[in-house]
């Protein structure tokens, strides 16, 4: 199988590199040098050029306070480049796997979202994403959505490396207690799409919308909690205290959902694969990032 990997210098781009690497698919790697999705003729014609059976596309304006100030961009990058994706893989019958997000959801839920809950998003990030999902979804093209939510790794920028960072800088920190959700280690959800890539060819139809995300709950509070015991557990140097805070006391542009925990029934029962076991997943990128920070 030809695999095309969009965004492959993100924290899921490089999951997958590590996951595909001891697979026999012949995988392609881009990055926007090589494939900027802004520029639709270009991308059309390079995708063209490759002829891949599977696009997943890992790449997304992911700036949720930014996108409330520069709509045109997170909005060209999120709705209207997946589109032309969508129209180049319906054109060459190949399968999209695209990434989305629980900020597609309103956040007002006291259970867990499922795949066919009425989607309400509350900022520009998560309206651009949702419009990039029902462009997919109308273009006509075989399609897998994979919505997730707090994905951290030893990779890019993300909470668990922001608290490492601050931890190292400051003796106290305060996190948002009042925003739940599930963490999700990217990795996990590299290796849920290279399991998933054995049965898009299968006789049984799998298209559609999956969630995948961690098992259990927590806030950004007891996340970050978790992080720290660990880290100090691996010698990594933490702050002397952490402070939970109110999502009032800690305003941002973009409008968090309070309530973002996701529902993975539904890929569990189509695939067999368990949700991400976030605290195994805070280990396993603490083991990469010794020698970083202190």
């Amino acid at each position: 199988m030809k695999i095309l990997v969009l965004g492959c210098k993100g924290q899921v781009g490089r999951c997958l590199h590590d996951q595909l690497v001891n697979t026999d698919h012949l995988v392609v790697y881009t990055s926007r040098m090589q494939i900027d999705i802004a520029d639709f003729q270009v991308t059309k014609m390079k995708i063209s050029e490759i002829a891949p059976d599977v696009v997943i596309n890992a790449t997304a304006y992911t700036a949720v306070d930014k996108a409330e100030e520069d709509q045109e961009t997170a909005g060209l990058i999120n709705h209207f480049a997946v589109a032309n994706l969508a129209g180049i893989c319906e054109q060459l019958d190949c399968w999209l796997v695209h990434m989305s997000t629980d900020y597609v959801f309103d956040g007002s839920s006291n259970v867990p979202y499922r795949e066919d809950d009425q989607t309400n998003p509350q900022g520009v990030y998560g309206e651009t994403k949702l419009k990039g999902e029902l462009a997919i979804q109308s273009s006509g093209c075989r399609y897998l959505i994979i919505r997730t939510a707090w994905v951290f790794s030893e990779y890019g920028n993300n909470f668990l490396k922001t608290m490492l960072r601050l931890g190292n800088e400051r003796d106290e920190l305060s996190i948002v207690n009042d925003q739940i959700g599930s963490p999700t280690y990217a990795q996990d959800i590299a290796k849920m799409i290279t399991l998933v890539l054995r049965s898009l060819f299968d006789e049984h139809d799998c298209q559609g919308i999956y969630h995948y995300c961690g098992e259990t709950t927590c806030s950004w509070f007891d996340f970050a909690v978790e992080i720290f015991n660990q880290a100090e557990a691996n010698d990594f140097r933490i702050p002397d205290s952490l402070k939970a805070v109110t999502t009032n006391q800690y305003p941002t542009l973009a409008a968090r959902p309070m309530f973002s925990v996701l529902n993975n029934h539904k890929v569990f029962e189509s695939f067999k694969i368990p949700s991400s076991d976030w605290e195994k997943g805070i280990g396993c990128a603490l083991q990469q990032l010794k020698g970083i920070y202190p």
